[in-house]
């Protein structure tokens, strides 16, 4: 049996008792899924593991998925790599959820602290069950009927001008047209309603104006970060974290400049938006 120890009320749990340089059987895997489903982000420390246990690891939840854009493991090209040194505006350091241009955004990312900065480079994570279940009830009911466009437009120009990527904005428009998806995310084995927007990747909310949008756009975006929803990471060497990108948003703290931070990431592959 693997131990749970749950961060706070709201999101986030460490695992103990798995070493990932092992073959999981069915059983573990089953105990580590049902703490990512309860806690939306668990947290595993003093993995001592290469990029293949990683890998071997991320395949026990579903299909590994290429991101579109940016800089990839030279022998693992479904590693993505996050190596910052001035990591202020570069988009990490927003509250989002991975890829929602997509049809089928993932269903989530196992990183891994390969290189850490002396101090700071922390993350959090938020819990958008608990950002919806916040609001009014006339507020649920407006947004239970709205839908967002997601656009990887703004994303793609940040990654290109600080060199994160070099794929061209035409030719990824044609390829990951905008997509279209409810504000508001329905869980469909539990029924649960979750907060589906992020600064990073809506450019609108459809059926309103633009004044209107200017408005709402904001606030769900300013809502979606109280300290009530949040738990807060520090990582240290063998750090890894999993996230279920459908019902969590994270933010990657931007407070170190000029010492390398390098993470490894894999995308589980998701299912199309309900």
């Amino acid at each position: 049996m693997i131990e749970v120890c749950p961060l706070t009320g709201v999101i986030g749990a460490e695992i103990h008792g798995v070493d990932l340089r092992d073959d999981l059987d069915d059983t573990t895997i089953a105990e580590i899924r049902a703490a990512l489903d309860a806690h939306l982000v668990i947290f595993l420390r003093d993995q001592q593991i290469e990029t293949a246990d990683h890998l071997r690891f991320a395949r026990k939840f579903g299909e590994i998925t290429i991101n579109p854009f940016g800089p990839k493991h030279p022998d693992y090209q479904e590693m993505s790599v996050l190596d910052q040194t001035t990591p202020k505006g570069e988009g990490a350091d927003a509250w989002h959820t991975d890829n929602t241009y997509l049809p089928k955004p993932p269903l989530g990312s196992i990183l891994r602290a390969v290189q850490l900065p002396a101090i700071g480079g922390d993350t959090l994570w938020a819990n958008m069950y608990a950002a919806y279940e916040a609001f009014s009830p006339s507020m649920r009911n407006f947004l239970d009927g709205l839908t967002a466009v997601h656009d990887l437009t703004r994303m793609l120009t940040i990654a290109r001008s600080n060199g994160q990527a070099t794929e061209a904005i035409d030719d990824m428009q044609r390829q990951y047209p905008p997509q279209r998806h409810p504000v508001v995310r329905t869980n469909p084995v539990t029924g649960r309603k979750a907060l589906f927007v992020s600064r990073n990747w809506v450019s609108r909310i459809e059926g309103l104006s633009e004044r209107e949008n200017e408005v709402l756009k904001p606030f769900l975006f300013d809502h979606q970060r109280d300290p009530m929803f949040q738990c807060r990471f520090s990582w240290r060497p063998g750090s890894i974290a999993f996230w279920d990108n459908r019902w969590a948003q994270h933010y990657a703290v931007p407070d170190y400049t000029g010492e390398r931070r390098i993470m490894q990431r894999c995308t589980i592959a998701g299912d199309p938006v309900v």
